[in-house]
């Protein structure tokens, strides 16, 4: 009886010997199928390989027992577990097993050595393995000529020059070819040198039957590679170098700390850790990040106590310092708003109306950024500097206060080079230092008082800091770095405009800020003055007692001022004597403020209203309203007409526009002479002298004009101007009377002299409008004309026009008398 194992075998080598005899022609051969996935084994090499499909193994056995030679080639996908014809490459290599060794796992591990390429023909399965029909494909173009040559030579030299980047390749391979068959033999073992050729780059190198084109693709193959190795040397130093000038720093760097630490100077690496720290916890701008890190290496190098580290040490300081995210929660309550400026500032209705809408437009609009550059035009002491710290307080920011006045170096304000010693920041960057937010309020403090001198003008450093469109990128020369400025909102305040550089005044919405009337100095004084003076000295209004009289006296007669400084200064003063009388008499309880102790603690009235004069004759004299920093004022204009040569005196110190008022009146006057009566050469034989007292103060501008005509007519007419009658205007050639400036000032300083009737233009009606609502002009009749015609039928006791038609017909009865008495 036979074994069952004997039996598989018999029947299996009768199924292989069947397949071949069914399949075997002429010059082929059947052998069994090795499939190899992503290796191809070129004719003349050796390579190891694994044998762990079953497939595989029954071939490896099969060529065992037989002559031990196998046809190998390479799959298509080497995911295909059991391929056909289609799945596998056609040529392959007929190979020789040198070696097997079983492994644990039961696979083989076979050692097989290329014969020559050979082709696939046909394909049959059995049981166990798959078997193939192939015929060898032998090398053609074995025959030497000039072009296998130069292509041999080509192929010699690229190897030659690969065998320099790769060591293991053998430098000898190329050196005992003689004859076009050791050519072929070589050109394959040179590709199976290439280590880094894909299975590919090599079955298409195997498919090239020809030696020739083969020696040329394994040129490509060689040159590529070398190419590769080239740059992965390359890659290979540069990362070496890196490798070791990092390493080079890591040593010297502790070497360096330990010399410090023996000088005791450790104290500055731990120092440099914490600002490296700091910077990155602060999340900067890139350029920023940068500037800084690159400040903190040059600091790393330098000696601790040296001026380079101090100056190092004080810009990095700075970075760090100024806010770069940090931003403050606006405060949007528009009712909080409203209670807060009431309670910090009297009057001033439309500017609070102006903050307030402000206040709602961004409630209104969350993403509201750009914020409009307020400048507060005003005299000094009228709130301006307070009322910015209460639009701060509004909504909810940080407030910081820049003085312009007298600054002359742009430096003040775009910062020094850090070139020069002690060299700081600009004093925009240093506010943003003190607000430690990035949506601070910053007033710019009396922008008017800047100057300029061979260093630069502030006035165009601020261009950039207070346009809305370039701010967000405002550099500082310290700095050297752009900061962002577009979340601040800039106020700003000054005196007069006029000192302001249009292109700077350009970029800012005007407020302004006229002087307090006597009654809202009074409520300031009570509801604001008294109280902090009395707290700042630890009185009570028990003990320190002032009459609204009293105060309105302090007001009238002993300040002169359109804001209330002078006025606390006195309230002060007062309270500080108050304060001695106490002490000094135990027995007094309080102290009552008279006007007895005003003259003994202040001294005699600094300030007294302009006198009028009280003449019933007012020949010659007109009143005229005058404004100043200091509110508003009365000027009485006097004139003269002498015998003379027709000279014209201004005297009081009038500046030129003034003096021009005073000619184009003269000039109006001398274009209706018939309608006034006067001669038409008047002004041929007078002298004419025109005065303002008060000689001591400068005074200017053309809102006197029809003041001055007024008292020329009535000096050359002799017609009295009424009294308790002022007036203010521009006066043209053709008696045409032009808008005035001030009229809120003038009207209220009219009120305090007792002024019952005053002239203003016409063109002016609209802002007498506005000021009705402000202030309380009862008692006042006021006038408004259009011409210096109207003007002086007010004026004057008597129509200038009518009396000059009297005298005329007076004088025709007179010569019609003295004709009528010749003829008699």
């Amino acid at each position: 009886m036979v074994p069952k194992k004997e039996q598989n075998e018999q029947q299996i080598a009768a199924e292989v010997t069947e397949a071949a005899n069914l399949i075997t022609g002429f010059g082929e051969s059947f052998l069994p199928l090795l499939p190899l996935k992503n290796v191809v084994i070129l004719p003349k090499s050796v390579i190891p390989i694994i044998a762990g499909r079953n497939i595989s193994i029954a071939a490896v056995e099969y060529a065992l027992k037989h002559d031990r030679t196998v046809f190998i080639t390479t799959q298509k996908d080497p995911k295909t577990e059991l391929p056909g014809k289609n799945d596998l490459y056609e040529i392959g290599t007929r190979a020789t097993i040198l070696q097997v060794m079983r492994m644990p796992n039961g696979g083989l591990k076979v050692l097989a050595e290329g014969i020559c390429r050979a082709k696939m023909t046909s394909l049959q399965e059995t049981s166990t393995f798959i078997g193939v029909t192939c015929q060898d494909v032998p090398t053609q173009g074995l025959v030497y000529s000039l072009d296998l040559e130069a292509a041999w030579r080509e192929l010699t030299s690229l190897y030659a020059l690969y065998t320099q980047y790769n060591e293991k390749a053998p430098a000898d391979l190329t050196a005992m070819v003689k004859t076009p068959e050791d050519m072929d033999y070589i050109t394959d073992t040179i590709a199976i040198q290439i280590n880094t050729l894909g299975f590919v780059d090599r079955q298409k190198i195997l498919e090239i039957p020809d030696l020739k084109p083969r020696i040329l693709a394994v040129c490509a193959a060689i040159k590529k590679e070398i190419d590769i190795v080239k740059i992965e040397q390359k890659i290979h130093g540069h990362i070496q170098n890196q490798v070791e000038k990092n390493q080079r720093e890591y040593y010297l760097t502790e070497q360096i700390k330990a010399i410090q630490k023996e000088l005791g100077r450790d104290d500055q690496a731990a120092e440099i850790e914490q600002l490296r720290a700091k910077i990155k916890k602060l999340q900067l701008p890139v350029d920023a990040k940068e500037k800084a890190e690159k400040e903190l290496k040059r600091l790393e190098q330098m000696q601790p106590m040296s001026s380079e580290a101090v100056v190092s040490r004080n810009y990095i300081d700075w970075i760090i310092s100024i806010p770069w995210h940090k931003v403050s929660k606006d405060t949007l309550s528009i009712e909080q708003a409203i209670n807060l400026l009431n309670k910090n500032h009297a009057g001033l209705k439309k500017l609070k109306d102006r903050i307030i809408e402000f206040l709602a437009a961004k409630k209104y609009a969350a993403t509201l950024t750009r914020f409009p550059v307020i400048c507060f035009v005003g005299p000094p002491g009228v709130g301006k500097t307070s009322l910015a710290r209460s639009i701060a307080e509004a909504l909810g920011r940080e407030f910081v206060r820049i003085s312009l006045g007298g600054v002359r170096d742009e430096a003040e304000i775009r910062g020094h080079r850090r070139t020069y010693i002690g060299a700081l920041p600009g004093k925009i960057i240093q506010a943003m230092k003190r607000a430690k937010t990035k949506n601070p309020v910053i007033l710019l403090d009396e922008i008017d008082k800047m100057s300029r001198d061979a260093h630069g003008d502030p006035a165009a450093g601020l261009l950039e800091v207070l346009d809305p469109e370039q701010n967000k990128t405002f550099m500082d020369h310290f700095l050297d770095i752009e900061y962002d400025l577009s979340q601040v909102m800039f106020i700003t305040t000054a005196n007069v405009m006029e000192n302001i550089p249009y292109p700077l005044l350009d970029r800012l919405e005007v407020v302004q800020l006229s002087g307090y009337t006597e009654e809202e100095k009074l409520c300031i004084a009570q509801d604001f003055l008294i109280p902090r003076n009395l707290k700042e000295y630890s009185l009570t209004k028990a003990k320190f007692k002032i009459a609204v009289d009293t105060i309105r006296l302090l007001i009238d007669e002993y300040t002169k001022e359109a804001g209330v400084r002078q006025l606390d200064r006195l309230l002060a003063k007062l309270m500080r004597k108050a304060i001695q009388q106490l002490l000094e008499n135990t027995k007094c309880k309080s102290v009552t403020i008279s006007p007895e102790y005003m003259r003994e603690w202040l001294g005699n009235p600094m300030f007294k209203k302009t006198s009028l004069s009280r003449t019933e004759k007012r020949i010659g004299l007109a009143v005229g309203l005058a404004w100043t920093e200091v509110g508003g004022d009365v000027l009485e204009i006097e004139t003269a007409v002498l015998p003379g040569k027709g000279t014209v005196s201004l005297t009081g110190q009038l500046g030129e526009v003034m003096q021009e008022s005073a000619h184009a009146a003269l000039s109006y006057i001398r274009a209706r002479v018939k309608m006034l009566g006067l001669p038409a050469s008047f002004h041929n034989n007078k002298d004419i002298h025109v005065h303002i007292p008060e000689g001591a103060t400068p005074k200017d501008g053309p809102s006197a004009g029809i003041t001055i005509c007024t008292a020329l007519v009535s000096a050359l007419t002799e017609n009295p101007t009424k009294s308790a009658l002022a007036m203010t205007g521009e006066i043209t050639l053709q008696g045409r009377v032009l808008a005035i400036g001030g009229l809120k000032e003038k009207l209220i300083s009219a009120k305090q002299h007792g002024i019952t009737t005053v002239i203003i233009p016409m063109e002016n009606a609209d802002d007498l409008q506005e000021i009705k609502k402000e202030i309380d002009l009862s008692g006042m009749a006021i006038e408004q004309v259009n011409t210096m015609d109207e003007v002086l039928k007010i004026v004057f006791v008597e129509d200038p026009f009518v009396l000059a038609k009297k005298i005329s017909l007076k004088k025709e009865k007179v010569t019609r008398a003295k004709k009528k008495v010749k003829k008699d």
